[in-house]
C-alpha cells in the first residue's frame, strides 16, 4: 500500500484541520481504549505501521477517506463519532469482530511476531510449544 493511500498528511495550514485532527486522534484513542486494543493491533487491522497510527492518534496526521471506514470497521464506531458529529451513544451498531481479534493482547502481540518467523523457526517454536503443553 502507497502512503499516501493510507493516510493524508497535513502541514495543517488551517486551525479548523488541525482541530479535527486532534478530534480524530482523541476518538480513535477513546475507541480502542474501550475496546481494550494496543495501538499495534488497530494499526495492523486497518493496514497501516503502528507509529503512522500514532501520529493519527496524537493529532499529527488526517486519515484519508479509506482509512477513516477501516477504523470505524476496526473501532466498531461510526464515523459520526470520530469525526465529533454523535455520541458513542449514538453510534450504531457494526459488525462482530473475528474470534482471532476477541484475544488477549498478549496472544495478539505473539501472533504477530509469529507471523514474521521463517519455516525453520516456526517449526522450531511448535516444538518449543509442544513441550511447554506437557
Amino acid at each position: 500500500m502507497r502512503g499516501d493511500e493510507a493516510l493524508f498528511s497535513t502541514g495543517f495550514p488551517h486551525a479548523m484541520e488541525q482541530r479535527l485532527a486532534t478530534l480524530i486522534g482523541n476518538a480513535v484513542r477513546a475507541a480502542r481504549q474501550r475496546l481494550e486494543l494496543t495501538q499495534a493491533d488497530v494499526a495492523e487491522r486497518v493496514g497501516i505501521a503502528t507509529e503512522v497510527y500514532g501520529r493519527l492518534e496524537r493529532g499529527h496526521m488526517l486519515p484519508s477517506v479509506r482509512t477513516l471506514r477501516k477504523l470505524c470497521l476496526v473501532l466498531n464506531c461510526s464515523s459520526d463519532v470520530l469525526l465529533g458529529m454523535a455520541g458513542v451513544e449514538g453510534a450504531p451498531t457494526l459488525a462482530e469482530d473475528p474470534p482471532e481479534y476477541r484475544e488477549r493482547p498478549e496472544v495478539r502481540r505473539l501472533l504477530r511476531t509469529v507471523r514474521k518467523l521463517d519455516a525453520p523457526r516456526l517449526r522450531l517454536l511448535g516444538q518449543v510449544a509442544n513441550a511447554l503443553e506437557t
